[in-house]
This record gives C-alpha cells, sequence and structure tokens, in this order.
C-alpha cells in the first residue's frame, strides 16, 4: 500500500452547512487591514475567510450534521477542543448529549442524565490481541440530585487542566468540577437534596454527621456534605437531609486511615487551574508552575491534595506525601497545597543539521536536483497534511543545498515554499488551499482539509507544524517574507489555533492542542471515544513545537520562541516515558510490546490508525526526522534498545519507512546506520515526508559528530552537543542579526554569524 494511502484518522467524513456568527476580531495579532472582500480579512500579505468554503464541511457529528458546543449561556471562554473532557463539548454522536467516559486520573467519570458516574480505574486488562493494555471507566458510583432528569450536559467552565459540567433538567442544577490529578470530585447543586448511587451495596466503614465512607467494588470514597446536615438513605442510595441550595465533594482514599486528610481539604474546592512557564535561556533550564484556585465553602482551609504524573513529581521539589495513585502512565505521586513546579533541562532547537565534509557533496548536489527535477515536487498533494509533508520535505533541503554550494537549487526551493504557502495563505477564491476561521469554535481550519481536521477538529498540531516549519525556512533566508505585515501574521494565526500562549486570546483557546498536565497533546478535536482522547504521532506534536521555537526565534518574537521550547522540553519527557516505556514504570508487566504507538486516556496501544507494518507503529513517533528530532537520542542507550525491539520483532532489518529507521538508529549506531543506507541508497523508496538527501546529510553528520551529548548545555535555545570516541562536537545557530558567542556549559565558546549554523 503507497504511503498516502495508510494515514488515518478517526471516523466518517462528513459534510455540514455553514455555522453560526463569526467572530473577527483578534487578539495580540498583527494589525489587520480592510477586508478584500465580505468574508475575507486581511492579516498583512495574506488573509483568511470567515465563510465556509463552498462543498467543504464544518465541525459536524457522525452523521454529518453541523455542530455548536455544548456550552452554558453564562460560558465566556472560547470553547476549547482537542483535550481530555472535549467529549463534554462536542457532540459527536446525536444519541449521546451527555459525552464519553473522561480519563481524569487518578478518577475516571462518565456523564449520564442522572449525574456524574465515578470510578477508580486500578485494574488493568490486556486487549485486542495482546496490542493494548488499558484501565476502564468500570462505575462505582453516581453523584447527582434527587430525581435529576437532564436532557443533557454543559460546559459551564474549565481551566488549564478542570472542567466544570453543568446538568439542568428545568427544576434542578448540579455543577461539577473534576480535573486531572484530582482525587476529589466538587459539586454545587440547587433544586434537591445531593443523591450518591452506588453500583452495588456499599461497606459503610465510616458514618458520622457530614462525613460518611464507604467501600465499594474496592475501591473506598468518602462523601463529605456542608457540616450542618447529614446522609441518610439505604443499601445504594445515600442522600444529605437538606434539600436546600448546597455543595458536597467526593474523595478517592487508599485507606480508612486517609480520612482526617481527605477532611481537612473536604470544603476547599477547586475553582481554577493555571500553568505558567518561565524559560532561562542562559541557565538552559524550564521552568513550570501548576497552580490551583480554591474556595473555602466552610472553614478557613485552602489549597488541595494533587495526584502528579511520573513526568512531574520526577522533576519536582515538592514534599511527595505517602498518598499513591495507580494510573495508566505508572504511579501518582501526591502533594498537598496549591500548586507545585518542575524544572527540566532545556537541550536546544536547531534549524537543521550541520553538512560535514565528509559527505558526498556532489551526490547532495544531484540529489537536491532530483526532487526540483521531478515532474512534480508536490508529489499530487492537496490537503493541509499532505502539502504540509511536501513543504517540509523540500525546506528540509534548503540549507543543504546552500552548504554544498548550490545556490540555484538553494533559491528554487525557496521560491517553491513561497508560491506554495503564499498560496495557502491567501483566502482569495480558486487558489489551490485557503484558511477559514470558525467563529463557533474559534479555529482556524485549512482546505482542503484531511483526515478529520475540519469536521472533527483532528491534528491541527500535525498538519500545521509543517506549514510553520516551511515559514521558518523561508524566514531563515528572507527575514522580510516573514514580517507580521508580510506574511508571517497568518503564520503566526496557524500557531494560535494550534497552541495560543494567551488566555486572554479572544479568537482561539489557549493551549488548544496541548495538555499541560499531561504533557502533551491530544489528537482528537472530540474525544468521542470509550477510552477517552488518543495521541498517535507525538512525534509530528514535537515538530509543531520546535517550528514554533524556531520561528518566534527568526521573528524576534521571543513569546512565540519560549511557547515552542516549552511545548518541546515538556512533550519530550512524557514522549519517552509514556509512549517508549524508557523509566520501565508506565507499561504493565503482561503488555508484550516494547511501544505504545498511540497513548489513549485508559492506556496504551500497539495498534495505528491504518494497518500498517511494524515499522510504521514504532516509526510514527519517530517521523518527520529534523534536527529538532534530537530529542530522540537523549539516551542513546535507550534508543539503541528500541531500534533492537524493531529488529527482534520483524526477525529483520526494517523495510518499510527504512530512512527513519535508519535516522533514528544513527541515533545510536550511526556507523552502522550510514552502512545501512550506502547499500541500499539507489534503490529505496523515501517516506513521504523525506528525501534521500535529507537522510544521507542526517546520517553523515552523525557519522562524523557523533551522538548527542545532553551533559553539556549552551546559554542559547539553539544548539546540540555530540560525543565522537571522546571528543566533543559542538553547534550552534544565530537567527539573530548580528554576531554571537554562544558558551556551553563545559567552558566551550563558539561564535556565530547571524543567520548562520557554526560548529566546532
Amino acid at each position: 500500500m503507497p504511503p498516502a494511502a495508510r494515514r488515518r484518522r478517526r471516523r466518517i467524513p462528513a459534510t455540514a452547512a455553514l455555522l453560526g456568527a463569526v467572530l473577527v476580531a483578534t487578539h495580540a495579532a498583527p494589525a489587520t487591514s480592510a477586508p478584500a472582500t465580505a468574508d475575507e480579512v486581511e492579516i498583512g500579505s495574506g488573509s483568511y475567510t470567515t465563510a465556509l468554503p463552498p462543498g467543504e464541511s464544518a465541525p459536524s457529528d457522525v452523521v454529518g450534521a453541523p455542530v455548536e458546543p455544548m456550552v452554558t449561556e453564562d460560558l465566556d471562554q472560547s470553547p476549547a477542543t482537542n483535550d481530555w473532557w472535549s467529549s463534554l463539548i462536542f457532540p459527536r454522536y446525536p444519541d449521546n448529549p451527555y459525552g464519553e467516559n473522561l480519563f481524569a486520573h487518578p478518577l475516571s467519570f462518565r456523564p449520564s442524565a442522572a449525574g456524574l458516574e465515578i470510578g477508580y480505574p486500578s485494574d488493568q486488562e490486556i486487549v485486542a490481541d495482546g496490542q493494548k493494555y488499558e484501565f476502564g471507566h468500570t462505575t462505582d458510583l453516581t453523584l447527582g440530585i434527587e430525581n435529576l432528569a437532564s436532557p443533557d450536559t454543559r460546559v459551564a467552565d474549565y481551566g488549564d487542566w478542570t472542567v466544570t459540567a453543568q446538568w439542568a433538567d428545568g427544576r434542578r442544577t448540579l455543577r461539577t468540577t473534576v480535573g486531572q490529578g484530582l482525587p476529589f470530585a466538587y459539586a454545587d447543586l440547587d433544586g434537591g437534596a445531593a443523591e450518591v448511587t452506588f453500583a452495588a451495596e456499599p461497606e459503610i466503614w465510616h458514618d458520622e454527621g457530614a462525613v460518611v465512607g464507604a467501600t465499594v467494588n474496592g475501591n473506598r470514597y468518602a462523601l463529605f456534605a456542608p457540616s450542618d446536615t447529614g446522609w441518610t438513605g439505604s443499601e445504594t442510595v445515600l442522600r444529605t437531609e437538606s434539600d436546600a441550595p448546597g455543595y458536597v465533594s467526593v474523595a478517592l482514599l487508599m485507606s480508612p486511615d486517609d480520612l482526617p486528610e481527605f477532611e481537612r481539604y473536604a470544603y476547599s474546592f477547586v475553582t481554577g487551574t493555571t500553568v505558567s512557564y518561565d524559560y532561562d535561556e542562559a541557565g538552559a533550564v524550564l521552568t513550570t508552575d501548576y497552580r490551583v484556585a480554591t474556595e473555602a465553602r466552610e472553614g478557613s482551609q485552602t489549597g488541595t491534595l494533587l495526584a502528579l504524573y511520573p513526568h512531574q513529581w520526577k522533576e519536582t521539589d515538592a514534599e511527595l506525601g505517602d498518598l499513591r495513585y495507580t494510573s495508566p502512565r505508572g504511579e501518582m505521586r501526591v502533594v498537598a497545597g496549591d500548586g507545585f513546579g518542575t524544572e527540566l533541562t532545556t537541550h536546544g532547537l536547531l534549524p537543521s543539521m550541520p553538512t560535514v565534509d565528509e559527505a558526498d557533496h556532489d551526490r547532495l548536489r544531484r540529489l537536491v536536483d532530483e526532487e526540483l527535477n521531478a515532474d512534480d515536487p508536490w508529489k499530487g498533494a492537496a490537503d493541509t497534511y499532505w502539502t504540509g509533508k511536501a513543504l517540509g520535505r523540500l525546506a528540509q533541503l534548503v540549507p543543504i543545498a546552500e552548504a554544498v554550494d548550490h545556490p540555484e537549487g538553494r533559491d528554487a526551493l525557496l521560491d517553491l515554499l513561497r508560491g506554495r504557502l503564499e498560496d495557502w495563505l491567501t483566502a482569495t477564491a480558486g487558489g489551490g488551499g485557503r484558511f477559514y476561521y470558525d467563529g463557533t469554535w474559534h479555529t482556524l481550519i485549512g482546505y482542503p482539509a484531511g483526515f478529520g481536521s475540519d469536521t472533527e477538529l483532528n491534528d491541527h498540531d500535525f498538519h500545521y507544524g509543517y506549514f510553520v516549519q516551511a515559514a521558518a525556512t523561508v524566514a531563515r533566508y528572507d527575514p522580510d517574507w516573514a514580517a507580521d505585515d508580510a506574511w508571517g501574521g497568518m503564520v503566526k494565526l496557524l500557531i494560535r489555533d494550534v497552541a495560543s500562549p494567551d488566555h486572554d486570546d479572544a479568537m482561539f483557546p489557549f493551549l488548544r492542542s496541548f495538555s499541560p498536565y499531561a504533557g502533551h497533546g491530544w489528537a482528537s478535536g472530540h474525544a468521542g471515544f470509550a477510552s477517552g482522547n488518543n495521541k498517535e504521532s507525538s512525534s509530528e506534536g514535537m515538530h509543531f513545537a520546535a517550528a514554533t521555537a524556531l520561528f518566534g526565534a527568526l521573528t524576534g518574537d521571543e513569546e512565540l520562541r519560549d511557547l515552542g521550547v516549552y511545548l518541546h522540553t515538556t512533550q519530550a519527557s512524557t514522549m519517552s516515558r509514556y509512549w517508549q516505556n524508557a523509566d520501565a514504570d508506565t507499561f504493565p508487566a503482561n503488555f508484550e510490546p516494547d511501544v505504545a504507538a498511540m497513548v489513549w486516556g485508559d492506556g496504551g496501544d500497539y495498534r495505528i490508525w491504518w494497518d500498517g507494518a511494524d515499522e510504521e507503529h514504532y516509526g510514527i513517533n519517530y517521523l518527520p526526522i529534523t534536527a529538532s528530532s534530537l530529542y530522540l537520542g537523549h539516551d542513546p542507550e535507550h534508543a539503541g534498545a528500541m531500534y533492537a525491539s524493531l529488529v527482534n520483532r520483524l526477525g529483520r532489518e526494517p523495510e518499510v519507512w527504512r530512512d527513519i529507521h535508519w535516522a533514528h538508529r544513527a541515533l545510536s549506531d550511526p556507523e552502522g546506520a550510514l552502512g545501512a543506507f550506502e547499500g541500499q541508497w539507489r534503490s529505496y523508496e523515501p517516506e513521504a515526508g523525506s528525501s534521500k538527501a535529507h537522510t544521507y546529510q542526517w546520517l553523515t553528520a552523525l557519522a562524523e559528530l557523533g551522538r548527542v551529548d545532553t551533559s553539556v548545555t549552551a546559554d542559547t535555545a539553539h544548539y546540540a552537543v555530540f560525543e565522537n570516541s571522546g571528543t566533543r562536537a559542538y553547534a550552534a545557530f544565530n537567527p539573530g542579526a548580528s554576531p554571537i558567542t554562544v558558551t556551553f556549559s563545559d567552558g566551550t565558546t563558539l561564535t556565530v554569524r547571524p543567520g548562520e549554523l557554526a560548529t566546532g
């Protein structure tokens, strides 16, 4: 099956009518000139349309009917998608107005007409013939109001990792707040007594006034009502004694001995969550701060208990308590208070790899020309994904042509990139592609779309990352082209759609395609699956992050550069753990595969979205190979183990996407990878986003420079260090207009001229 036929996605493409009113105001964007037409908004030299292009589809349900966000009238935030709770807001299935399973960890939830079903998925199961492990949702209890029969569930508020949902049936109103890392669920209610319905008759081990402790399905919960009321009931149903407007909280305990600690925080309700980050370029350190806002419903206690994922508790100085929870990501550890911080080392992002003298420069020129002289350098690309892949492939060739003294090839490639980018970044009808701003969903959709990027709001980071990478390549050689009042304004709009760094952005939600607490993105816009949301190609999410950092640096926009560094550094700390089990404590012992090609809310899956070969199951989290892929080799021994695992599974060397696997192998065994390429380079078919020129340049660079050395850092965002037989090689890029001297942590210095990549 050709590569173009293998690529994935979710369910059924659909058509949809034009949605509602459109918001055209911008926030923190370049100056907007008068519209070219009534439906076109100009951003510098580019533009987008506010009218759905004829024949195209906008966000839709599974049968193709247009959908609007399931929100309350008082929600004053942009509708967020691509999160762990997105099935609450995106009504994907006409027969389910409530949402699917929600995996917040340690708790899981499922909304229904009667309220919020709550469970603790602590037991894993191996399914799909051993290809997936899952901690599935099982309801232990339902939190609601007596006689509640809500016709739907709507989003009333959300934070950076929490969400507040509302049920209302005309007489009764229930609002619950839940979130990742929260062992509590909080409820405000009006119109009746709070009601807790257990899935089986519980064992009551504490019953004292407002506080009840109960065990159901082997899981221990505490119920907290206002202190001036109590609980009443029998068998499987408990209700508060008062039906006045009130509040309750439910907590998950590991032992009855935990009750005093939970009772301390039971009335400190979480009202919001916020992540912030700080990038110290000189110190090569990324600090991330996770804050929780709370409100004391009675008493004066503030703060709460937070369960941290492994990528958090292993990188924090916060005091960890003894309480531990099970999750699909491994053991969660608990801290008390109003938040915590983490600190990660940043290892640099280069725009391209050095082209070394040992490479055959004549061969590189010929290989570049083969791409340029192809009958169709775009290989038939039409939609946002395949156009993006083609843009990325050609962009990789530009610095190679420059390095091998091939200015004609460099300029021809830049002309190709500029032409295709400008076509897409202009909304004028008749072009090959354009972007439409959907004011109902506050999103920018490219048409022709691919893999549900329109109807399901899937994969915007995957697709748009290639556009941003190509734009950064043009900016490297033609800074004026990327100015805000030229084409840079539209590029930044694409970035903001995926990951706006501004909580107050009027056009887009904050970090749409990145889940700050999870530490990675989610691919599905609607998350309409029993297993929660999913992320397959973590590497394409990483690619977007690196492209954002480089475009920001090259245009002098430090906010975007820091955003890209934050996204890339954070995801690097989760990708290795949750997709590759690098710490050996994520995957269950009885899960046979060494990689999860796809991470789900409820677990990890070796399968992918198409019937692909084993090479694709591994490689989908490697591609595209760029200089920002060096994170895959931060632990060369682990990279080598991953390559050996694939060979062992195949019983041979990779044959599908072999260039992707040669590039990955080179991070642990550069000489072996180059030797494999040399034996087959004339006959193999490159992966759609790669080329023979780029693969050869990558392999020869690592064969000379060596493996990635993370023991040395630098005082710039754009560097890399390599080690070969005891000798270090240093690389640094200068995106600015004046010479700089880069200082490495081992005392080495490197002078870099403007716009150049230097090695030493």
